[in-house]
């Protein structure tokens, strides 16, 4: 954990650090990332989005079963954590006294495949891009690990975006086209111009993050350096290139979706989540049917689809 953590976050370091301290020796890193870093729209209901990066499943949710931490048997976590991985875990310790964590739980192993040249899909990749706080690790080694593995996702950015760049770019104006590729690939209950909100929150970022990859990507001879900072793809991508990509972020988009239903099983008290999220995002206030409340997994579409189709243009600012 680096000083300016304990700084600029001090309530998510503690509750990072709570997690770490009850977690048997399993966790290695605790990530940060989503509106608290951003500062998009959080509020004072909104949960700290956690990524933790365990060395053992089985361990990690044992240890917390162990300290009435954990709302499902640490047996079906562990088994849930092979299926469409990461799982998300609420962490609310002591009633919520040290805030809510929305945890990502993801083993290394899972994180370099998340991140690799062959991700299964987009989910954390798409996030990971993104600015990330370091809140807590486990060892300097594991902090330089981390910080590695984020470094090779940026570097790689070019190979999965160039079916999506037709026109000249620079590092910020790819961050932004990243942001739409990426928010297309999830249905999502935020307005339409969400990924222009969180641009905005980080064009710096991406400034800074992706321009090392860019450079590299022009000594391959993948791009053109063009003045002003700016770049072009050196040759259209082929055709068998693109329809590998498409094809991604429709099985990310579908393997997304179903994620959905998983994590209705692993995060507790989920759907007060998503109310008080939709409600955060479009303005609405959702009050539901005693039906709703009882069996959403039946009765709950009519009204995520309304929605999806009816959420606002624009984000809405406070």
């Amino acid at each position: 954990m680096s000083p300016s953590a304990a700084e600029s976050w001090p309530e998510a370091v503690a509750l990072a650090e709570r997690m770490a301290g009850q977690a048997n020796g399993s966790v290695r890193v605790v990530l940060m990332y989503g509106s608290w870093i951003l500062k998009t729209n959080p509020d004072r209901h909104s949960a700290l989005d956690f990524v933790v990066v365990v060395d053992d499943y089985r361990t990690f949710y044992r240890a917390l079963e162990d300290h009435a931490e954990l709302g499902h048997p640490s047996g079906v976590m562990a088994a849930f954590s092979r299926v469409l991985t990461p799982n998300v875990i609420a962490y609310v310790p002591d009633d919520g006294a040290l805030g809510i964590a929305k945890c990502l739980v993801i083993s290394k192993p899972d994180f370099e495949r998340a991140l690799g040249p062959a991700p299964p899909d987009h989910f954390l990749l798409g996030r990971m891009v993104q600015r990330v706080g370091v809140l807590w690790t486990e060892s300097g080694a594991e902090a330089s690990w981390i910080r590695s593995v984020i470094a090779g996702a940026h570097a790689r950015v070019i190979e999965w975006m160039a079916p999506y760049l037709i026109d000249s770019f620079d590092a910020s104006g790819l961050g932004r086209r990243i942001l739409e590729v990426c928010y297309r690939g999830e249905l999502r209950p935020e307005s339409r111009g969400r990924a222009g909100r969180v641009f905005e929150a980080q064009a710096d970022h991406f400034g800074q993050a992706l321009a090392p990859g860019l450079e590299a990507a022009v000594r391959a001879g993948t791009l053109r350096a063009l003045e002003g900072g700016r770049y072009e793809l050196a040759s259209a991508p082929p055709p068998s290139v693109r329809r590998r990509w498409r094809w991604h972020f429709r099985r990310s988009k579908a393997r997304a979706t179903m994620r959905w239903l998983k994590h209705m099983v692993t995060f507790a008290n989920w759907l007060p989540y998503i109310v008080r999220k939709v409600e955060r995002h479009t303005g609405r206030t959702i009050e539901l049917t005693r039906l709703e409340r009882a069996l959403p997994l039946l009765f709950l579409w009519p009204r995520a689809l309304h929605v999806l189709v009816t959420r606002p243009k624009r984000e809405l600012k406070r």
